[in-house]
């Protein structure tokens, strides 16, 4: 099973990028489809990208074009660069083993997650 930490989040203003990382123990990391989740405030979790291990990747409408996922499995890492934040991209980030069904779904360990806070 994928153990992940997350680190990398942040204070940054409008239209400025952040470079969050998720480290992940487990020997089954390069065969694992990982997903970036994001929980705002009185908010659920919501997904915001997955990439396969074929680095086939989805996308949130919400961040499609600003935010752009990757994994380099040499190292157990996936990584979710952030472009252009707004606001409303505030929250708390998450990584996370998935699968997809008829929907997404997280199946691995909840990590501790990594602020991103983005001022106005």
């Amino acid at each position: 099973q994928v153990q992940p930490v997350e680190s990398g989040g942040g204070l940054v203003q409008a239209g400025g990028s952040l470079r969050l990382s998720c480290a992940a123990s487990g020997s089954r990391f390069s065969v694992t489809t990982m997903g970036w989740y994001r929980q705002a405030p009185g908010k659920e979790r919501e997904l915001v990208a997955a990439i396969s291990s074929s680095s086939i990747t989805y996308y949130a409408n919400s961040v499609k074009g600003r935010f752009t996922i990757s994994r380099d499995n040499a190292k157990n890492t996936a990584y979710l660069q952030m472009n252009s934040l707004k606001p409303e991209d505030t929250a708390v980030y998450y990584c996370n083993a998935v699968k997809y069904s008829t929907m997404w779904y997280p199946v691995g360990s909840w990590g501790q997650g990594t602020q991103v806070t983005v001022s106005s």
